[in-house]
């Protein structure tokens, strides 16, 4: 049953991965607001500690959003546009 329902969700969001896949980048307004708008690094990775011990860690939101791989594919097209198509310097983003 567990299996089944990880592939449904997949199955769910396979349209949107696609058109996330899809997408390209032709203007440089879009190319900076994509940059500023996904973080080079997905914040929120954290540990809890009291009197110096451990007592929860919170993962990094990469391991939480099923887009993941797809929304920092979107990012690296809009940095390589940037660098590649305008010849900005794209150093500020990294």
């Amino acid at each position: 049953m567990k299996n089944y329902d990880v592939q449904l969700h997949n199955d769910l969001l396979h349209p949107v991965r696609e058109w996330l896949k899809t997408i390209e980048i032709h203007h440089s307004k879009v190319a900076h607001f994509l940059c500023k708008a996904i973080p080079a690094q997905y914040p929120f990775e954290r540990d809890i500690t009291l009197f110096g011990r451990k007592l929860l860690h919170i993962p990094p939101m990469c391991k939480l959003n099923p887009l993941y791989e797809e929304v920092v594919g979107l990012r690296f097209k809009a940095l390589c546009y940037l660098a590649d198509e305008c010849g900005e310097d794209v150093t500020a983003y990294c």
